[in-house]
């Protein structure tokens, strides 16, 4: 790819569906960016049920960086690329109404897409609160014990990485694979990026560069956003096979394994099996996964008391059974029409 000019322009994009409470504060951390080059935010407007359009409206006719496009297929992929369609800068930063940049976040991903030649750039997700419930999913995304694996969930060193949090693209590099899958409703960070890396171009980890997230508010919201990225993971299993980390699988493992010792138990308890030759190996994979639950609440940091320790362990099970739940899902049906409910 051709190099960039020291202050290309940026193009922020943003699919917007029923954010009313977080779509302001989004763009407001946008427009404050310290990056001395041209900017521009598209927002890709769903059909919300409640004031975003009418925020988005007024942010447009406070400020002619703010355009907005419409997005009637309301998926995040169909967004994506209609704000990418309708913008015009060479590199195209992809936002989200939950995610919060830091001033610096701009000017750092630029420098880092001139300085590695790399066709994207990502940097770290820090998950934040503001209730008991939402700081105690906020823990879980930002322990290795929650969603794991990810180097943009912790502190990893800078280099090239698998995938990438939201993204600092190069126009041309998202332009010659085709843009966003439309037909991939969740995940389609990471299967842009996997076709990126197969056109021999590079996606780069750079942690000096910092988000934060704010995570679904309450358990239920979380178990449907996690049986749709569950079920959606699982599609990207089916399509790519071994593209896919062993991480992947095992929450369907998990699930299929505390489905044993559920079986097990009442198969025990009606007298079908005897308890002492049998209820070792099928109540093991329940045992095991509440021990770990436990160590877990136990260890993460940032909680106060017993009440925290509990919240944190009923975040880590919903995202835990709620991912795995999906995903057998995902890999028996595939996705069907199958989407984040918890935005609707």
């Amino acid at each position: 790819m051709p190099g960039l000019p020291d202050l290309p322009g940026v193009s922020y994009v943003m699919p917007v569906l029923n954010e009313e409470a977080y779509l302001e504060p989004a763009v407001r951390t946008i427009l404050a960016q310290d990056y001395a080059g041209e900017k521009e935010i598209v927002l890709a407007l769903g059909p919300s049920r409640d004031r975003s359009d009418e925020i988005a409206a007024r942010l447009a006719e406070e400020d002619p960086r703010v355009r907005l496009v419409g997005n009637p297929a309301r998926d995040i992929p169909a967004g994506l690329n209609a704000a990418i369609s309708a913008s015009r800068h060479p590199v195209i930063v992809r936002v989200d109404a939950h995610s919060e940049l830091t001033p610096d976040y701009t000017r750092l991903g630029v420098a880092a897409l001139r300085r590695t030649g790399a066709a994207n750039v990502g940097g770290i997700m820090r998950a934040a609160g503001r209730g008991a419930v939402q700081r105690a999913i906020a823990r879980g995304y930002n322990s290795p014990y929650g969603l794991g694996g990810g180097a943009y969930h912790g502190d990893g060193v800078a280099g090239p990485a698998e995938s990438a949090y939201l993204g600092i693209f190069r126009r041309e590099a998202i332009a010659s694979v085709g843009g966003y899958d439309p037909g991939i409703l969740r995940g389609e960070d990471w299967e842009l990026n996997l076709r990126i890396r197969r056109s021999g171009r590079e996606v780069w980890f750079e942690p000096a560069l910092g988000v934060t997230y704010w995570p679904r508010a309450s358990l239920a919201d979380l178990a449907r956003q996690f049986f749709a990225t569950g079920t959606w993971r699982a599609v990207l299993v089916r399509r790519y096979r071994g593209a896919n980390p062993w991480r992947f699988f095992v929450p369907g493992a998990l699930v299929l394994g505390l489905a044993t010792s559920a079986v097990g138990l009442v198969l025990l308890l009606t007298g079908v099996l005897p308890w002492v030759s049998a209820w070792p190996l099928l109540l093991a994979p329940a045992a095991a996964y509440l021990l770990g639950v436990g160590f877990a609440a136990i260890r993460i940091p940032e909680q106060r008391g017993l009440g925290d320790r509990l919240l944190t362990a009923a975040a880590l099970v919903t995202m835990h059974l709620s991912w795995g739940a999906g995903f057998l899902r995902g890999i028996v049906f595939g996705g069907g029409r199958v989407v984040d409910r918890s935005r609707i």
